[in-house]
């Protein structure tokens, strides 16, 4: 019997008509569908293509067992987390011995900082694998902003503000253009460490990209808490004719 593909698909930023027409084909033709949710959710991916997925297709969760009850540096985060993906390739090779292609749903691009990594290299020389790009979400981000990112020369460089506070000062204060990511909890160390780069003028917040619920707004206007899906954002300003 012929193996069937794992395809990993970039949905993108979070709105149906920025996927890719190869993303869309696949999953308006899939037998098999595979997202990763937070237990007790529909997850984001899901919803993402709510009235895509045709009918009778077989669907499967991939529930985290830890998101953010456990801090990622306590050994039993990385432990929980191995072998939940352990067990979600597990079902996905199942699957694709079986014959069948099973579409896992990945927001954004797949290869950026995101959970699908985690089931590729594990999958690698086992099933045949297959990545499908989507536009990220920090490009959705810029582009809300109606202005560019970079210019000519300028570096620029993208953030977890998971880092410590001296960590995103330095790197701050040493780029031309920021993006940064994973903000949740994480907004009053990024403040300070913006202070502490004499930059915290410069920054933007973006709510939803893309999405129905968007927001743009200087982050000085901010408030003490951010929605999951944020990201702040520095424009570089180099080289032009």
């Amino acid at each position: 019997m012929t193996q069937g593909t794992v395809y990993g698909v970039g949905l993108g930023p979070g709105s149906q008509d920025l996927m890719s027409v190869r993303a869309d084909r696949l999953i308006r033709g899939a037998t098999h569908v595979a997202y990763f949710r937070k237990k007790g959710r529909c997850g984001h991916a899901r919803t993402i293509v709510e009235g895509m997925i045709p009918a009778g297709a077989i669907e499967l969760p991939m529930e985290y067992p830890v998101t953010t009850e456990i801090p990622f540096d306590d050994p039993r985060y990385n432990e929980l987390l191995a072998a939940f993906y352990e067990r979600s390739v597990a079902q996905l090779i199942e699957m694709a011995e079986a014959g069948c292609d099973v579409v896992v749903l990945c927001e954004g691009d797949p290869f950026f900082y995101g959970s699908f990594m985690h089931l590729y290299t594990r999958l690698l020389n086992r099933v045949p694998v297959s990545v499908v790009p989507g536009i990220t979400g920090m490009s959705a981000a810029w582009t809300a902003t109606g202005q560019p990112i970079t210019w000519g020369d300028d570096i620029l460089t993208v953030l977890m503000a998971t880092l410590p506070e001296d960590a995103l000062a330095e790197r701050i204060a040493h780029t031309d253009a920021l993006v940064v990511m994973k903000i949740g909890r994480n907004l009053a160390k990024l403040r300070r460490a913006l202070v502490h780069a004499g930059r915290e003028g410069e920054a933007w917040l973006i709510e939803y990209a893309a999405m129905s619920q968007q927001r743009v707004l200087p982050l000085a206007d901010v408030g003490e808490s951010v929605p999951y899906f944020s990201i702040v954002l520095i424009h570089g300003h180099g080289r032009r004719p």
